[in-house]
């Protein structure tokens, strides 16, 4: 045998062992060492604000998927007729500030425009604390419910009978709380997910009503060691997310209010104008009205998926013009149901404008489609 195999020393792994075998020696003696910077992660602060916004479905004005004037199957989410709400409505959606003073907005870049009414989203690496100071603007009482992470009861977000407090749970129009999440390997990526995984928060104080207001936002946890210093994941060159949700306004708390604003005359027969109100959107746009998204060839994209509603919300997101890989299957349509999240990576490979829809034969004619862009 070699004086290798006789002798396997390696200062190398002699230096890694050192903090392991320290730790034991201080344990030993009644100490516990403190974790290191590493370990601990880095509290990562947001400061989100729930405000009552007029929100425009259709902004352009007509179908961008046909490039035409609204037809007459599509009139009956966009046009603003007697008895009828039309394509704006009022809405409370979760907003960036850019301090506890919530006296400005965080500008959203030109390239994230697509957003639309989407929160802001929230991001953390696997070890960090998330702190996120929230203000109440709205009308009724709201609330940051996460998904993934960990909470006290305090900062859950939602309150149902088990004994606890939930001081979170229903913050007070005009009011503030703090919301403390930690981010534990749990919340991290699995196997499956790559260097990120895809989480939600949503208001939870009156969950559907909440959600049908608009009060939804991502939340993306990415592997320690493989996050940038913002927390976005290093093997990716471009992050996409959409929500597919049929936004019920029926359901909205602004109901009453969206009708004084903006009915003129008597509602139409109840059952047409509930159907009016069914806004079949991605990222709250009907009918390709949102910024598109805009890629480059060749560059490594992932895109978040997140369905959001109840029983209608079947949702089939495909891409013309790409596949991806989603859990290691390589796919054209990702399958969604309510409040379900999904990860797809693709890398563009040919140039021009694509559709991106749902292939539900209901939504795609209710208008449940956008477009992107490979340059």
């Amino acid at each position: 045998m070699s004086t290798t195999a006789l002798h396997p020393f390696r200062p190398a792994l002699l230096r890694a062992a050192m903090p392991t075998a320290l730790a034991v020696l201080l344990a030993g003696c009644g100490i516990t060492a403190a974790p290191s910077a590493a370990a601990r992660g880095v509290v990562r602060s947001y400061f989100v604000g729930a405000d009552a916004v007029d929100w425009n479905y259709a902004p352009t004005g007509r179908n961008e998927i046909t490039g035409a004037p609204f037809e007459a199957d599509a009139a009956v989410y966009t046009a603003h007729t007697p008895g009828r709400i039309g394509a704006t409505y009022r809405k409370c959606l979760y907003r960036a500030y850019t301090d506890d003073t919530f006296r400005t907005l965080v500008a959203r870049p030109a390239a994230e425009a697509y957003l639309g009414d989407l929160g802001p989203t929230l991001r953390a690496t696997v070890g960090d604390t998330i702190r996120v100071v929230f203000r109440n603007a709205c009308p009724f009482p709201t609330s940051m419910h996460p998904h993934g992470v960990a909470y006290a009861k305090d900062d859950e977000g939602a309150a149902y009978n088990d004994d606890a407090a939930h001081r979170g749970a229903a913050v007070p129009a005009g009011g503030r709380y703090t919301y403390t999440w930690e981010v534990p390997e749990r919340a991290g990526p699995g196997p499956a997910d790559g260097s990120s995984s895809a989480w939600m928060y949503h208001s939870h104080n009156d969950e559907p009503a909440d959600v049908y207001a608009g009060l939804t936002g991502f939340l993306v946890i990415t592997a320690r060691g493989r996050a940038r210093p913002d927390a976005t994941p290093i093997d990716v060159d471009r992050e996409v997310f959409s929500l597919f949700e049929v936004d019920d306004e029926n359901a909205s708390p602004f109901l009453d209010d969206n009708v004084r604003r903006f009915v003129t005359g008597p509602r139409i027969t109840s059952d047409r104008f509930a159907e009016s109100n069914k806004k079949h959107s991605i990222n709250g746009y009907t009918f390709g009205g949102g910024p598109m998204v805009t890629l480059r060839r060749g560059e490594r994209v992932r895109w978040y998926l997140m369905g959001m509603g109840t029983e209608v919300d079947l949702h089939t997101p495909h891409w013309h013009g790409a596949t991806a890989l989603v859990g290691g299957t390589r796919t054209d349509v990702v399958n969604l149901l309510p409040a379900s999240m999904a990860i797809a990576d693709l890398i563009p490979d040919r140039v021009g404008i694509w559709l991106f829809h749902c292939h539900v034969a209901d939504h795609i004619k209710a208008g449940m489609a956008t477009r992107y862009r490979v340059e």
